[in-house]
């Protein structure tokens, strides 16, 4: 969601929607903290334990980015079509109109039951998927199921396809759990990405709250932040919350 800014914020913002040079999440403070943005063409990994609002990151990624005129095509592996809408609309996010309209596409990964096979080369069917989209932006929520078991060359190659891919012109957001690489695998991905979104959660004074590690973004307009804290509100959204209040 939008947040209640000053005049000259209100500008620099309007300026932002009408440049599809960045992707931006419509959340003044996230997009500050992000260094204005994420810049398209970028390969963006967002990685964090269960729980740490991944899902709804992208999920504000994708709103603010349909309202600056990006097209998306969304795989998820955790919701249907139509609890995904129910979903984003229970945050303020309400993206129905550009569902209907064609600018955003759902792709729903069903995965609970299937017995996974080793041989079966999941990755590169989603690289191949993704390579005939139309559509500017790629969000890819959640890869954790597809690379629990894969061997690490096909994991590192499937990062380099998507990068490839981004030096093409797309832009490409991928969550995934951080238990599913090993710290060695995790460092080399990492590297490979040109932007890197750190979810945890983390006790803040008394309370236990959410937070989001900008780690990097390459090309970013502006200084990136360092460290967000944040709750996820129904009806609401995502909301920044100053450090100095969550410590109370």
């Amino acid at each position: 969601m939008a947040v209640e800014t000053d005049n000259e914020d209100e500008i620099s913002i309007t300026s932002v929607y009408d440049n599809k040079e960045i992707l931006t999440s419509g959340n003044t403070e996230i997009d500050k903290k992000m260094g204005g943005g994420i810049p398209s063409g970028s390969l963006t990994l967002i990685e964090g334990a269960n729980d740490t609002g991944k899902s709804v990151l992208t999920q504000q990624l994708t709103w603010g980015g349909l309202q600056q005129g990006f097209t998306f095509a969304l795989y998820t592996t955790e919701n249907t079509i139509k609890s995904l809408l129910k979903q984003m609309e229970s945050l303020s996010l309400d993206v129905s109109d550009y569902f209907i309209l064609g600018n955003l596409k759902i792709y729903p990964i069903h995965v609970e039951g299937i017995e996974w096979a080793a041989d079966i080369p999941f990755l590169d069917y989603i690289v191949a998927d993704v390579k005939v989209k139309h559509e500017e932006v790629i969000v890819l929520d959640s890869l954790t199921v597809f690379v629990t078991d894969a061997d690490e060359s096909d994991i590192l190659s499937f990062f380099t396809e998507c990068k490839n891919l981004c030096d093409s012109g797309k832009t490409i957001l991928i969550t995934v759990h951080t238990f599913a690489f090993n710290e060695e695998l995790l460092t080399r991905v990492r590297s490979i990405c040109d932007a890197h979104l750190s979810l945890k959660k983390e006790e803040v004074g008394e309370k236990l709250v959410k937070t989001m590690e900008v780690a990097k973004i390459r090309g970013a307009q502006k200084t990136t932040g360092n460290v967000i804290a944040f709750e996820v509100e129904p009806q609401f959204g995502l909301r920044i919350i100053p450090v100095s209040k969550a410590k109370l």
